[in-house]
């Protein structure tokens, strides 16, 4: 998945931390609720502005993030 037009770094807004789509939610808080047990439709609707492929997108990111870190850039 493509995950650019979903996930958005601005310096002024939770302090620079990626967030969905400009909202204030973070992906690390999506991949928190995740890894807390909750569903993707438990999140969708305790943020009823999140869309499912907000939360895929994060999890995209996530996975991309873990690459890099590796330095497997081939995916």
């Amino acid at each position: 998945m493509d995950f650019r037009g979903r996930i958005t770094i601005e310096p002024g807004k939770r302090s620079g931390q990626p967030c969905i789509r400009g909202l204030r939610i973070t992906v690390a808080d999506v991949l928190d609720y995740l890894a807390g047990g909750m569903s993707e439709d438990d999140i969708l609707t305790d943020f009823p502005d999140l869309e499912r492929a907000d939360i895929r997108a994060a999890l995209a990111f996530a996975a991309d993030r873990e690459r890099r870190l590796r330095g497997d850039t081939a995916a």
